[in-house]
């Protein structure tokens, strides 16, 4: 920390000299005054951060000192943010714009090459699906470009950077999807080069989306704040422009802009208001919640919808032909963005004081005239206001059943009862073509709502006049007449909001749904309707409940004809009035069920795309709230029963519950955190408010006074408001469902169901007249034989509607030609394999090996992702098992080929065997999962078929991963890299997108593996440095390694930035991530490079220096993960010191047993101490408490504590160490004794703020929490030992008492962590253990005869050799037992035998104890009894280690095996001399020159 501190000074002195020397050349005065406040800023901080470093460097052990570094650093660095905001700023913009210039010409890139590979693509989903996302990419490209273009012309502009953050952010999911589409379709293209082309274009395109989320991440961060400013100005711009349109319409200059026509006009303003109301709700609880973070970006998107809905107000007045109405819609828009404007404004102030009501009132004032004003809007629409017409004329018209006394009957029964048939008849004519109209032009609806409403006004006066002639069910007649007023105006709102908004899939459901409930109210069921429109779904029922309620409504159809024509011969019209209503729901469950299952048929053909179901369900939200609305008029009327308002309360309950789970499920869905919070804020607001409600409506159930219906009508006004603003939300388009595109194979596949059911239907209408005709002329002969063959159609078309339901089971197909595609993919690899064999495999020349390797790793990546989503199909979606099987298959072909044709080019026949093998164990793996799948078909209910698809699921996924780790050892051997890369990439994408899995554990488990990770990187990376100069060919299996484990770090990452708190936290820690992503997917790329070149000195460079890069980019991922747990990690630091405290004290024991423990000053005493000592001691027990109670509270206050009860601990340590000194060095059991008391207490905080980290956060009734309290006691309990020892260390007649309890309370807690399931950290040898078992032997004699002699010194002799024996062989008996050679009995046994001897122990302790404190004469002889037991004990240890090393163990201090040792010692030394005299030679003998032969040279010489 201190040297980091000097670089830090050191580049602080530097900007602080620069920004000096920029003022002082500064023209202008203002910026120059501003460049030295700010230099002046930085420069106190800096000195302030100098003082810290040099307290620090001073005192290292002190973590107070640290922290005030820390603080000093931390205030450093916002000065730093604070005097280079705008060159910081500016920087990050430029890295956007460059980000986002690569990643729009990559989407380019990506597009071009796909439609390059259509034409060779297999694959035709696949391909669709490409399509599809190549057009959603396209559509964002310019508005990206223009956001760069913008940013670059205005760069001082704060609306123009705050665009392209948006814009940027709006590329990123669009562009993820493009990857995912073109990655799918890589392996099924069969031109070779137009499949590379895509790969390396979706691979460039990934990393180009990892750098401008990255880069759009901290530039949003740099410029959040000026968000709302931005949504304000962009508002108020727009309201000045539609107010320059409607000076332009005036004056008839109002021109349409390219493409613009009425009704696309019309349908963007529809589709716009509802989001524009969707992101104002956002809007206000963001505000009300005080986010300013959230608020800017719900202020953003609010300016964005309120841009699209003026540009379509603009639209629909520049090409309507009513100039009143084009000005009524300006005027509209304008008084819009006028309230819009305002509420923005208003939100800004509720985050300077969100707690003020008088605010929060304020603004939710402003939200409702802003709503009244677009709903104004959305009626000045072409053809609304006939639609509003129409709806208050029914409302008008309703108001005739709230007469107290009908008119007088003007018809007779027969008259009234034809006039009531025919108007509803033509009442539901009507309805279908409102129906239909609502999906056409305005003109249409306008005239279908207005005979809709004549013909309703006909219907009811008629219904009315046969209300008169029917005195007894009068009343249930006027209630069902409500009922159908009621459905027809719901059934007029849903075709008004189909008609603004077509594209929206929830308007056509909730018009389909209205017009159901408007038939069913009249009577007057079309079954037949259910099968015209096969492409949307029925009910949400499965393929397999669709069988089980076509079987179950066949049963109750055929029992209801049996009892029609046994009542028409019986003539019982009342019964035969009951089993034709039988009849007629039966046969509309069978419809309904044929309608879903033909549907289900269709969208799970593989040419068909299903449709993709919303975050929420609008239709369920529609329902719960009418459903309340109705609930709650019937609460505050005054005519409601008791039991009518308990039914009124269980209603209002059930959908309020209903929505409050809708709520939790969509914000755990969803990956937007505004929405996600609305969520959960909306679900607030709806449960208290109807908590209040339930109190007033027990207060009227008690008693059914004014008073009490006056406030349980108050009461329902919070909760109406709350369901419709949570209703208004949940409209989002965003949110909406996508409808399903039935191809036409798949509506070819439907039509044996839809046949089958409308020949039901057909029979069934003629069965019901004929039994009409009967049960009034029950004597005609011709009509029964007519009703018999009725009866027979029906029978034979239900059974042909069983079996085409049951032929057509989706999935069957597609899993049996799968099935024998894999078979012919597995002949085909065993073909190559015995080629292989006989060394004749024909080699693939036209391919290149590296095209190979791309392609089967593309291929068994994408089977790798397929078999989770088959798993889920085959155990409960049949639906979707055909199109995922189908993708399975398609990916097969392209596999084996590229592993045959891969496996041809490599030399070496055991990797080529090998990659053939595991390419027949994929296909293999694959065609057990299928034959699983086809078992289980999506049935959830054939639980038996569930385990078998989840074993072949984990076989195929241990397959994949065996291949794909072979194909990266063989990329990364030749240096291929691009794989590694994606990997990456695909990480970082995961990291920040989506909502991350329900959480398992806690944030603890989290840090603890991406610390673990973290740090298996920064290794990897060094020794990167280390390899890339001595062994370059290494650095492939680096690069694997660094890959592997980001991989893992990105997806716990994403798990801990979930459960971090606070969330900026969690931000932070993907921001780290996926900032160390960007340096590990550089290091890779440089060993990959360096491996081709290793003897290119720059790329060795650089690699080092992107791999000092990435350490310390992991670094900057540590101090993230320990500042999203402060506490956990005070606790692990806290815990280090006292570790190291307790070694310190053992080392104390040791000098004190040598009698070398001296006191500094000959003068001092114990006494002087003892006051220090218990007064530290009663400190730490504070500590204790307050660390127990930090484990439940925040980070913050759990730090405190740790850091507290750490200095604490020292501080006693110390004032023990000078306690026992002053004893002196002649009482050196005495001072043991002492050092022994505070050591068990340092022991037991040291289990303490373990037991605290790991309970922190947990719940109350959690087993680490009961871990906790445990060790709190045990700490306590240590700590008042202590006392107590210290009180008799001058009591030289209980000094021995004591010591000797002290230690049966420390040797029962050993015992109690001997018996804990943990296994040790390590192991150690049987040898070791019977050494350790020796010392009892010792210390039990020794025990005995202090028994017999009473002594205090015998005493406090035998209890401090007794504390460390017995403890030394518990520690040593575990580490022996878990061996990893010692079988389980042998185990067993020896833990066995530990507990028991050391139990036998404690009794003997007890014992000499009970001795010391209440002699008695017939005590003593007992100590030899116990001695025996801990003896029998010993021997029963000796055996069991003896049993750890099996038969072959000898005792190594037997002394014939130290003779036999010794022998065969010396003659292996004997056996080493003679090797060496036989390697010996003869020396050679020096030559001599004789004399004659000395001169012969000379003369030479």
């Amino acid at each position: 920390m201190v040297r980091q501190a000097r670089v830090l000074a050191q580049a602080t002195s530097d900007l602080v000299n620069a920004m000096r020397s920029d003022a002082e050349v500064e023209v202008d005065v203002n910026n120059s005054k501003k460049l030295l406040a700010a230099a002046k800023l930085l420069a106190d901080a800096t000195a302030r951060m100098v003082e810290a470093a040099k307290g620090a460097a001073a005192y290292p052990e002190n973590e107070d000192q640290q922290q005030k570094l820390r603080e000093a650093a931390e205030g450093l660095r916002v000065a730093t943010n604070a005097a280079a905001q705008n060159a910081i700023k500016k920087k990050l913009i430029t890295r956007l714009e460059n980000a986002a210039k690569q990643a729009a010409a990559a989407a380019t890139q990506t597009i071009a090459a796909s439609q390059n590979a259509a034409a060779s693509n297999k694959n035709s989903a696949a391909h669709q699906q490409l399509v599809q996302t190549c057009r959603a990419v396209a559509d964002h490209i310019p508005q990206l470009v223009q956001g760069v273009r913008g940013s670059q012309g205005q760069p001082e502009d704060g609306s123009a950077q705050l665009a392209l953050i948006i814009a940027s952010q709006n590329f990123l999911q669009p562009g993820n999807k493009i990857v995912s589409s073109a990655k799918s379709s890589v392996p099924t293209v069969t031109d070779q080069a137009a499949a590379m082309q895509l790969g390396q274009c979706a691979k460039n395109l990934a990393t180009c989306l990892a750098e401008l989320r990255t880069a759009a991440q901290t530039a949003h961060e740099a410029c959040g704040p000026m968000e709302i400013d931005c949504a304000l100005i962009a508002v108020q711009t727009l309201k000045n422009e539609l107010q320059d349109a409607k000076m332009a319409a005036s004056e008839g200059h109002l021109k349409p802009l390219p493409g613009e026509s009425l009704e696309k006009c019309t349908q963007d303003l529809g589709g716009t208001s509802k989001a524009v109301g969707s992101s104002m709700a956002q809007l206000l609880t963001c505000a009300a919640q005080g986010n300013e973070h959230y608020t800017g970006v719900a202020a953003s998107e609010t300016a964005q919808a309120l841009k699209t809905l003026a540009q379509a107000a603009r639209g629909v007045a520049a090409t309507t032909s009513d100039p009143a109405g084009a000005a009524a819609m300006l005027d509209s828009a304008r008084e819009v963005m006028e309230g819009s404007a305002k509420l923005i404004s208003e939100a800004r102030e509720a985050l300077v004081a969100p707690g003020d009501a008088e605010i929060q009132q304020r603004l939710a004032q402003v939200a409702k005239a802003v709503s009244h004003s677009l709903n104004a809007c959305v009626n000045c629409l072409p053809g609304q206001k006939d639609v509003d017409m129409a709806l208050k004329s029914i409302g008008e018209a309703s108001k005739k059943l709230l007469v107290e006394t009908l008119p007088p009957c003007s018809k007779t029964f027969q008259e009234a009862q034809s006039d009531l048939n025919q108007t509803a008849a033509d009442l539901n004519q009507s309805a279908g073509d409102v129906v239909h109209a609502s999906r056409g032009t305005t003109c249409r609806l306008a005239d279908a709502s207005g005979k809709f409403s004549e013909d309703f006004d006909e219907f009811l006066d008629a219904g009315i006049e046969m209300a008169g002639h029917t005195q007894d069910d009068q009343m249930q007649v006027i209630g069902n007449l409500k009922n159908i007023s009621m459905a027809s105006s719901k059934l007029m709102l849903a075709a008004k909001s189909l008609s603004v908004d077509p594209a929206a899939g929830n308007a056509k459901n909730l018009l389909t749904a209205a017009a159901r409930y408007f038939r069913t109210c009249i009577i007057y069921k079309q079954c037949m309707g259910l099968l015209d429109n096969p492409n949307e779904p029925v009910s949400d029922l499965s393929y397999f409940d669709c069988i089980e309620s076509v079987m179950e409504n066949s049963k109750i159809l055929g029992e209801s004809m049996a009892g029609i024509s046994h009542n028409c011969k019986t003539g019982d019209v009342p019964a035969f009035g009951d089993c034709v209503g039988g009849a007629s729901k039966a046969l509309c469950g069978l419809t309904e069920a044929a309608g879903q299952a033909s549907y289900l048929v269709g969208v799970s053909d593989p040419n068909s795309q299903a449709g993709h179901p919303g975050l929420v369900d609008p239709i369920q939200f529609a329902r719960a709230n009418q459903a309340i609305r109705m609930a709650c008029q019937n609460l505050v009327d005054p005519d409601s029963s008791p039991s009518q308002v308990l039914s009124a309360a269980t209603i209002v309950a059930k959908h309020t519950s209903a929505l409050c789970n809708a709520c939790r499920l969509a914000s755990s869905k969803t990956a937007n955190p505004v929405a996600k919070r609305h969520f959960v804020q909306s679900a607030k607001e709806v449960a208290n408010s109807t908590a209040s409600l339930v109190k007033t409506i027990k207060a009227l159930d008690g008693d059914f006074s004014e008073e009490n219906r006056e406030k349980c009508r108050v009461a329902t006004a919070p909760l109406i408001e709350a369901v419709d603003n949570l209703t208004t939300f949940a409209s989002n388009p965003e949110f909406a469902s996508v409808p399903a595109q039935i191809s036409r194979e798949g509506s070819a596949a439907q039509e044996p169901i839809i046949q089958s059911a409308r020949s039901m239907l057909d029979s069934s209408t003629h069965l019901l007249k004929t039994a009409r005709s009967l049960v009034m002329n029950p004597k005609d002969p011709p009509t029964w034989s007519l009703l018999a063959s009725h009866s027979r159609n029906v029978s034979d078309s239900i059974k042909s509607l069983i079996m085409a339901i049951r032929d057509k089971a989706p999935g069957q197909k597609e899993c049996d030609s799968a099935i024998e595609n894999i078979n012919k993919c597995i002949r085909d690899i065993e073909q190559a394999s015995l080629a292989a064999v006989s060394q004749n495999l024909s080699r693939r020349d036209e391919v290149s090996y590296e095209a190979l390797q791309e392609q089967l790793t593309s291929s068994v990546q994408e089977v790798g992702h397929l078999i989770e989503p088959i798993s889920t199909a085959a155990k409960g979606e049949a639906a979707q098992l055909g199109h995922k099987v189908s993708q399975l298959v398609s990916y097969f072909t392209p596999l084996v080929s590229a592993s045959m044709g891969m496996a041809s080019k490599i030399l070496d026949h055991q990797q080529q065997m090998n990659l053939l093998d595991q390419t027949k164990t994929l296909a293999e793996s694959a065609l057990q999962m299928l034959y699983a799948a086809k078992e289980g078909g999506g049935n959830p209910k054939a639980a038996h078929t569930h385990d078998a698809i989840a074993e072949a699921a984990q076989l195929m996924r241990e397959a994949v991963d065996d291949l794909l780790l072979t194909l990266n050892e063989a990329a990364s051997e030749v240096g291929m890299v691009s794989g590694m890369v994606d990997s990456i990439a695909d990480a970082m994408g995961k990291l920040g997108e989506g909502t991350p899995p329900e959480p398992e554990g806690s944030f603890v488990e989290y840090q603890t593996t991406m610390v673990r990770y973290s740090k298996a990187i920064a290794v990897s990376a060094q020794e990167m440095i280390t390899k890339s100069v001595s062994a370059p060919e290494d650095l492939g299996s680096l690069a694997s390694h660094i890959t592997a484990d980001y991989s893992q770090l990105a997806v716990q990452g994403r798990l801990a930035a979930s459960t971090a708190e606070p969330e900026e936290i969690g931000v932070q820690i993907k921001t780290r991530v996926q900032e160390l992503g960007h340096g590990c997917i550089v290091l890779v790329q440089k060993a990959g490079a360096l491996q081709i070149s290793p003897s290119d000195s720059f790329t060795k460079r650089e690699l080092i220096e992107c791999a000092r890069t990435v350490t310390e980019k992991v670094s900057m991922v540590l101090s993230a993960l320990q500042a999203g747990n402060k506490g956990t990690q005070a606790c692990i630091t806290a815990g280090s010191a006292v570790s190291g405290i307790i070694a310190d004290l053992d080392t104390t024991i040791m000098f004190a047993s040598a009698g070398t423990l001296n006191a500094e000053n000959d003068s001092d005493s114990f006494a002087d101490h003892r006051e220090n000592i218990l007064k530290t001691a009663k400190a730490l027990v504070e500590d204790t408490k307050n660390l127990v109670s930090g484990a439940a509270s925040s980070q913050e206050k759990l730090a405190q504590a740790a850091q507290s009860s750490a200095k604490t601990i020292t501080d006693l340590t110390d004032v023990v160490k000078l306690g026992a000194a002053s004893i002196g060095p002649d009482d050196p059991e005495t001072q043991v004794v002492l050092i022994n008391a505070v050591k068990d207490v340092a022991k037991a905080l040291a289990e303490l703020i373990s037991a605290t980290k790991c309970a922190a956060g947990k719940a109350a009734d959690d087993p680490s929490m009961f871990q906790l309290k445990s060790a709190a006691k045990v700490m306590v309990t240590n700590v008042t030992s202590l006392l107590k020892t210290v009180k008799a260390v001058e009591d030289e007649a209980s000094r021995g008492t004591r010591a000797l309890e002290a230690t049966i309370e420390c040797i029962k807690q050993e015992l109690t962590l001997f018996q804990s399931k943990e296994a040790p950290e390590k192991s150690t040898t049987p040898e070791e253990f019977i050494r350790m078992t020796k010392g009892i032997t010792t210390a039990t004699a020794k025990a005995v005869a202090a028994g017999n002699s009473a002594r205090q010194e015998d005493v406090i002799s035998t209890a401090n050799l007794s504390r460390k024996v017995i403890a030394d062989m518990l520690i040593t008996c575990k580490q022996a037992a878990y061996h990893e050679e010692v079988s389980e009995e042998v185990r067993n046994r020896a833990l066995l035998y530990g507990t028991e001897c050391t139990n036998g122990y404690i009794d003997l302790l007890e014992h000499v104890l009970q001795v010391l404190q209440k002699p008695t004469g017939d005590q003593k002889p007992k100590l030899v009894m116990f001695s025996k037991k801990v003896a029998a004990a010993v021997t029963e240890l000796i055996q069991a280690a003896e049993a750890m090393k099996g038969t072959e163990w000898v005792d190594p201090e037997d002394p014939t095996v130290i003779a036999e040792t010794e022998l065969l010692g010396a003659a292996a030394s004997i056996e080493a001399a003679a090797k060496k005299l036989e390697q010996l030679k003869p020396r050679a003998k020096p030559r001599v020159i004789i004399h004659s032969e000395f001169l012969f040279q000379c003369n030479l010489l």
